[in-house]
C-alpha cells in the first residue's frame, strides 16, 4: 500500500485492517517506508489511538517482521520478565541470575534507556567486557549451557519494532497503550516463552500517570500474550519514588550485585521477590506463593544467585570478579554529599528529576548516538516519609567534574522535598493483573 494512505487513515481516525497492517510494517522494516513516514504515522496512532483488533496486527506485523527463538528442545520451563521502566530499576540485574538458578531458563530481551528511565542493557555494559549484542544462536548456546542470557533487541528479533522504538523516543510517541504494548509483546513473544510477568510502573515516573492506564496497559498486554497461548501476570509496582538507592549505571549494578550477595535495600528486594513467585509459578516450579518466595530467599541466601551472575557476566565476555569486588566497576572521578536544606521530614523523592538528571550528568542519551556514561548519577539514601535534620546527608552525587556535582545539585534540588509532613506513598505493588481479571495484590 501507498505509505501516505496508510497515515493519512490512522490522521483521520479510521482503522488499518491486519492485511494494511501487515504490509506498511513490511515495507518499513524494507526501507520502503522512509523514517520521517513512519514519524507522521507514530504520531496519528498516539492521537487516534488503535482498537483492540489494530494493537492485536501490529504486534503480529512486528513479530513476523523478524525471526522466532525456538527454545522448546531446552526440556525446561522459559520465562521473561518486562518492566515498562522506571528510575532506580535493576531488578532485571537480580531476577534473571536469581530465578534461571532456580532451574527456569530465562531468555530475558532487555532494553536501553528511554526518556527518563534507565535502560538494563546500559547497566550491564557498565561491567567491563561485558556484551548484550548476541546472535541468536549465541544466546541459544548460553541458554543451553546455563540457563539465562541476557541480550539487547537483536537485528534477527522484531525489526521493525527495533526501528520504530528509536524512532519514538525521538518523536515524543512512547507514552500511548497500543504502541507500547505491541512493541513489548512483539519482542517478547518471538522469545519462545512459556510465560511472562510484567511490571507495570504506576505512580508519577510512571511513562503512564493514571491508574486506569496503567491497568489498560497491563489488561492488553495479557490478552496479547493469551492470543499466542503465552500466559501473562502483571504487576503493578510504585514508581513514585526511585526504587532501591542507587540511579545510574554502574552504581545500579554494584546494588544488584549487594542484592544478589543478600545485601540489597528492602524495597528493591521486595519487589523483585514479588516478579519472581509468579515467575516461579508460572513455570510450574512450584503452585503456593509462599514456597516459591523461601525458594527466592534460599537462592540469594546459599549464593546461588550470586554465582549465577557470575557465570552469566563470564559467559558473555565480562569480568566476573565485579560479583566479589564490585570496585572493579568504573568509579566516578568525583563524588560529594547533598544534604538536607533544613530539618523536617522528606515530602518527596520525585523520579523524573532524577532520571533526568542522570542524563544530564551524561549517563543516559538525548540522541541514540550519544555515548553514556557509566560512572554518574546518585544514591539516595532517604525514602519520603524520613525524618531528617538540617545539613544530614540525603544523597551522593557522582559526577564527572566539579560542573556535573553543580548540575547533580540542581536535579535534586528539584527531585527531593522537605516539608513539615509526608503523604504516604504508594505500595510497592498494587495489583495482580491476569486472564482472571484485577485483583489488590496480596504478598507470599
Amino acid at each position: 500500500m501507498d505509505p501516505r494512505d496508510a497515515i493519512a487513515q490512522k490522521r483521520d481516525g479510521k482503522r488499518l485492517t491486519a492485511a494494511e497492517w501487515q504490509a506498511f510494517i513490511r515495507a518499513y522494516a524494507a526501507g520502503e517506508v522512509t523514517d520521517y513516514q513512519m514519524s507522521a504515522f507514530l504520531m496519528a496512532c498516539f492521537l487516534r489511538g488503535l482498537d483492540r483488533e489494530e494493537t492485536a496486527a501490529l504486534t503480529q506485523a512486528m513479530l513476523d517482521s523478524g525471526r522466532r527463538l525456538d527454545l522448546a528442545h531446552l526440556g525446561r520451563p522459559r520465562i521473561d520478565k518486562h518492566s515498562t521502566g522506571g528510575v532506580g530499576d535493576k531488578v532485571s540485574l537480580v531476577l534473571a541470575p536469581l530465578v534461571s538458578s532456580l532451574g527456569v531458563a530465562v531468555p530475558m530481551m532487555s532494553g536501553r534507556g528511554l526518556g527518563h528511565t534507565g535502560g538494563t542493557l546500559d547497566k550491564l555494559e557498565a561491567i567491563p567486557g561485558f556484551r548484550t549484542r548476541l546472535s541468536l544462536r549465541e544466546a541459544t548456546a548460553e541458554l543451553e549451557a546455563i540457563g539465562c542470557t541476557l541480550i539487547g533487541q537483536t537485528d534477527e528479533i522484531a525489526p521493525a519494532d527495533r526501528k520504530m522504538y528509536a524512532l519514538r523516543d525521538a518523536t515524543a510517541t512512547v507514552e500511548a497503550i497500543p504502541l507500547i504494548a505491541a512493541s513489548i509483546m512483539s519482542k517478547k513473544l518471538a522469545e519462545g516463552l512459556t510465560g511472562l510477568v510484567l511490571d507495570v510502573k504506576r505512580g508519577p515516573g510512571a511513562f503512564l500517570r493514571d491508574l486506569d492506564a496503567q491497568l489498560e496497559l497491563a489488561q492488553t498486554m495479557v490478552s496479547l500474550g493469551a492470543d499466542h497461548e503465552c500466559p501473562v501476570v502483571a504487576l503493578l509496582t510504585a514508581m513514585d519514588r526511585p526504587l532501591g538507592r542507587a540511579c545510574g549505571n554502574a552504581l545500579e549494578t554494584e546494588e544488584a550485585i549487594q542484592a544478589l550477595r543478600g545485601d540489597g535495600p528492602p524495597d528493591l528486594m521486595e519487589v523483585t521477590y514479588a516478579l519472581g513467585v509468579e515467575m516461579l509459578r508460572l513455570a510450574g516450579i512450584t503452585a503456593d506463593a509462599g514456597d516459591a518466595r523461601r525458594r527466592l530467599e534460599g537462592a540469594v541466601a546459599s549464593g546461588a544467585a550470586a554465582g549465577q551472575f557470575q557465570r552469566i557476566i563470564e559467559a558473555q565476555g565480562g569480568n566476573p570478579a565485579v560479583v566479589d569486588d564490585p570496585a572493579l566497576l568504573p568509579q566516578a572521578a568525583e563524588c560529594e554529599f547533598y544534604t538536607a536544606p533544613r530539618a523536617g521530614v522528606v515530602a518527596a523523592v520525585r523520579p523524573r528529576p532524577i532520571g533526568y538528571g542522570v542524563t544530564r550528568l551524561g549517563g543516559g542519551r538525548t540522541k541514540t548516538a550519544d555515548s553514556v556514561d557509566p560512572t554518574v548519577g546518585f544514591v539516595i539514601t532517604v525514602k519520603p516519609g524520613d525524618r531528617v535534620e538540617a545539613g544530614q546527608p540525603l544523597a551522593s552525587i557522582y559526577a564527572r567534574d566539579a560542573r556535573g556535582i553543580a548540575d547533580g545539585r540542581a536535579c535534586l534540588d528539584e527531585a527531593v522535598a522537605i516539608a513539615d509532613a509526608a503523604e504516604p506513598p504508594l505500595p510497592l505493588v498494587s495489583h495482580r493483573v491476569s486472564r482472571a481479571g484485577v485483583e489488590p495484590y496480596a504478598a507470599a
